[in-house]
Order: structure tokens, then C-alpha cells, then sequence
């Protein structure tokens, strides 16, 4: 059986992300865009990865530039997400208008971001389309007391807390519900 791509998207939409802004400095030019493939990687040092598609400028830029940012989005910053996925129309610099500021590499982060980190590129893999772009934060940064912007099934949203107290346990297959 193979799989097409269509079906493969659709079942991994079914995922829920947090989104993040990728951003990098090269050649004097702020560049950035929307990535949910983000994961930690390794503590001892500490790594990260991000996936990005081969054929987009930025991804150029980093492997140029050999460093990146990575901004992870509050729920109130859905506009920075869709700025940066190329979903506003007319706008053909995604950093117009937005104060950025910088730590040790250089690229751009976001202000009042739930978390920054800056990284220096530690190693790259091909992976398909993409590039499996793998990390060494150098510096990072907590705001406070903010919750995330999430991705999921093709629409972004946020999350609400479950008190996992009150959750009743799993029940096994074939379990009866009599009491």
C-alpha cells in the first residue's frame, strides 16, 4: 500500500504543535518563518531541531549563516504566526513593523515570545524535502506566565487545562460500565 501525500498530511494534522518563528541573520538580511517542526534533542549539550523545507530561501540562509533563533509563540501572537507562514496579504517583508532583538548569534527574536532560544547549527541531515536542521542553543530566554500558541488540524488555537486529578483512569478494552 502506498501512501499519498495527501493522506500523510492529513493524519499527521491530527498532531498538535506548538508554533514557533525559525529566524537567521545573513548577509545584513533578517529572515524568518513559521515552523511547528520543532523538538528537543539533547540536554548534555543542549540541542534542537527544526525541519525546513530545501527549496525555501531561509533554509539557504541558515546553513549560510550557520546560526538560528528559535521564537516558540503565546497565544496572543497568532499574528507573528501567520505573518511569517506568508499568510498576509500584501506584506512582503515579514519584519515589518516588528522591534526585534538579538542575543549571541545575531538572528532576530521576537519580543514577549513564551520562550527564545539562540542557536548555533551543530549538524544538518537530509530528510526527503526537508532538512533536519539540528541546533546547540547558545542562550535562552522564559517570558512569564504565558500560554502557548498550538497548531492542529489545520487551525490554530489554544490549549485549556485539564486537572489530570480528576480525570477518571483508563478503562481496559472490553471493561463493562455497570457500577
Amino acid at each position: 500500500m502506498t501512501v499519498t501525500q495527501q493522506a500523510f498530511k492529513q493524519s499527521l494534522a491530527q498532531f498538535a504543535s506548538g508554533v514557533t518563528v525559525v529566524t537567521t541573520m545573513h548577509a545584513g538580511q533578517r529572515q524568518g518563518l513559521t515552523v511547528s517542526a520543532f523538538n528537543s534533542v539533547s540536554l548534555s549539550p543542549p540541542l534542537v531541531s527544526i525541519c525546513v523545507d530545501c527549496k525555501l530561501d531561509v533554509h539557504a540562509a541558515i546553513c549560510a549563516s550557520g546560526v538560528f533563533a528559535v521564537n516558540l509563540l503565546a497565544q496572543q501572537q497568532l499574528e507573528y504566526g501567520m505573518r511569517f507562514a506568508g499568510m498576509v496579504a500584501g506584506l512582503t517583508d515579514r519584519f515589518e513593523g516588528v522591534d526585534t532583538l538579538t542575543a549571541i548569534t545575531g538572528s532576530p527574536l521576537l519580543p514577549n515570545t513564551l520562550a527564545w532560544l539562540d542557536c548555533r547549527v551543530w549538524q544538518v541531515y537530509a530528510g526527503g524535502d526537508h532538512s533536519i536542521i539540528v541546533g546547540e542553543v547558545l542562550a535562552t530566554e522564559c517570558g512569564d506566565g504565558l500560554a502557548p500558541l498550538i497548531y492542529h488540524n489545520r487551525n490554530w488555537g489554544r490549549i485549556a487545562a485539564i486537572d489530570a486529578g480528576k480525570a477518571a483512569p483508563p478503562r481496559s478494552p472490553g471493561a463493562s460500565s455497570e457500577n
